[in-house]
């Protein structure tokens, strides 16, 4: 008796899910080494795409001189708006998380999910489904109830609140713009000049409230390297790269799993026990995750 074998398509699409998993879960890492530092968070921000635009640079230096036609300005072009919208992220966030409560923090950076469908429509005319539309909705309660009972709503806490809000918008208009434009170049020619131009923004913005030549602790410098390495050059990467074959929805809802893996990483690292309603969260937020990439599963 001959044994089915399994589909193609199927394979090519569980390894595709599982990398964006594993992308999400190199994501989560960068939390760690930034409550680890105490370096000032706009150079964090600056050095960590910097180092990656150079660990990357030689990948682009490849597929440049294979790009069928010219490579100039134009298709340099196509980065600039994504870079301006992940440095503005990362400046919002880093600024902001610090003028307020982390509950409110948390909640405002994962509401990403809200704001994606009107991205892609606008920039790639996309509609989200009716599963990922309930997919959706069960994970979003999944993070509700991870930071309810820590929430903070008061006077004190708004500046940082709509900065976290302008960071979470700016997420989604860099990952809505990498749906669109990551199809008309390779990885590296899309990636590359777009972190090079981002860690320079954050950079020339830093100058304005510290001064970068300075001396830096090992443990500050090996930090950075970190945070430059393994949730920028391969985690940002991998987000990006699994927008060519799945829909925005499907990859800024995977991307909600980030605080269930920042959770077990702070307890292994930190010792931080989680609260009570971590548990019941992440069974949520990983159901809603399921319908979600379980609509992908149905389409092949």
């Amino acid at each position: 008796m001959q044994t089915e074998q399994p589909h193609p398509q199927r394979v090519q699409l569980f390894l595709r899910i599982l990398l964006l998993v594993f992308g999400v879960m190199l994501g989560a890492t960068a939390v760690i080494m930034i409550k680890a530092g105490d370096e000032h968070p706009l150079l964090v921000a600056s050095y960590r795409l910097l180092i990656a635009a150079l660990v990357l640079t030689p990948f682009f230096l490849r597929d440049r001189k294979y790009f069928e036609g010219a490579f100039g300005l134009k298709e340099l072009s196509w980065t600039f708006a994504p870079a301006v919208a992940l440095a503005a992220h990362f400046i919002t966030w880093v600024i902001g998380a610090r003028l307020t409560v982390v509950a409110n923090a948390s909640l405002l950076a994962n509401l990403t999910p809200v704001a994606m469908p009107f991205f892609v429509w606008l920039f790639f005319n996309e509609r989200v489904t009716r599963q990922e539309m309930i997919g959706t909705g069960i994970t979003l309660t999944g993070v509700v109830l991870l930071t309810l009972s820590n929430l903070r709503i008061s006077p004190e806490n708004i500046p940082g609140d709509l900065l976290c809000l302008v960071s979470m918008l700016a997420f989604a208009v860099y990952l809505a713009l990498g749906r669109r434009n990551g199809q008309r170049l390779t990885i590296w020619l899309y990636m590359v000049p777009l972190y090079w131009l981002a860690g320079l923004i954050c950079l020339l913005i830093a100058v304005f409230f510290v001064n970068p030549i300075k001396p830096y602790t090992t443990m500050n410098v090996l930090l950075i390297l970190g945070l430059g390495l393994i949730p920028t050059v391969f985690a940002h990467t991998i987000l990006n790269y699994s927008l060519r074959f799945f829909r925005g929805q499907v990859v800024s809802v995977t991307n909600l799993t980030q605080p269930i893996y920042a959770g077990v990483l702070g307890y292994l690292v930190f010792g931080e026990i989680p609260g009570k309603s971590f548990y019941p969260a992440a069974i949520v937020i990983l159901i809603g995750i399921l319908i979600v990439l379980f609509s992908v599963h149905k389409k092949v």
